[in-house]
């Protein structure tokens, strides 16, 4: 993503950090660094084990046109799905953590290009859409039956 795509969903992203200008000016200065912001304001993160995520994020994409931004650590040890505030104070599910209000997360610079690290898997559209729970859990259940199933072969 680059451009106004970019900038749209930079400034969506720092509207939740306690000093938007200062977390513009920290991934104008290095694109390729990192902002740690507060999540439970304007999004919570669901995080899931990589191998139970990338297929639910395979699911997902089935399912609707575009889901919400998704985040990837180094190794894909673990994936974000970004989901509507509150939602983790309500979730059950094993191997499942959530990142609720007052919780952080480390974000890449929304236009930085894919490599080592943490790193944007989707990337905000900057119009504030988000993964919908119900979906995501529809995701995981079938993503686990499959693997289940494979498993079991």
């Amino acid at each position: 993503m680059t451009g106004s795509g970019a900038k749209t969903a930079v400034e969506w992203l720092t509207s939740v950090a306690p000093d938007p200008d200062a977390c513009r000016w920290e991934w104008e200065r290095n694109p390729f660094g990192v902002a740690l912001l507060p999540a439970g304001r304007h999004w919570d993160v669901l995080i899931l084990p990589g191998e139970l995520g990338h297929p639910t994020l395979d699911v997902l994409c089935r399912l609707v046109d575009r889901p919400g931004p998704v985040l990837a650590d180094a190794g894909d040890a673990r994936m974000g799905f970004f989901v509507p505030a509150g939602t983790v104070t309500h979730w059950l599910g094993t191997g499942i953590r959530g990142a609720g209000r007052g919780s952080w997360i480390v974000v890449p610079y929304p236009g930085r290009p894919g490599g080592s690290g943490v790193r944007w898997l989707i990337t905000p559209d900057g119009s504030g859409t988000l993964s919908d729970p119900v979906l995501l859990e529809l995701a995981m259940h079938e993503a686990a039956a499959v693997r289940a199933r494979r498993e079991g072969e």
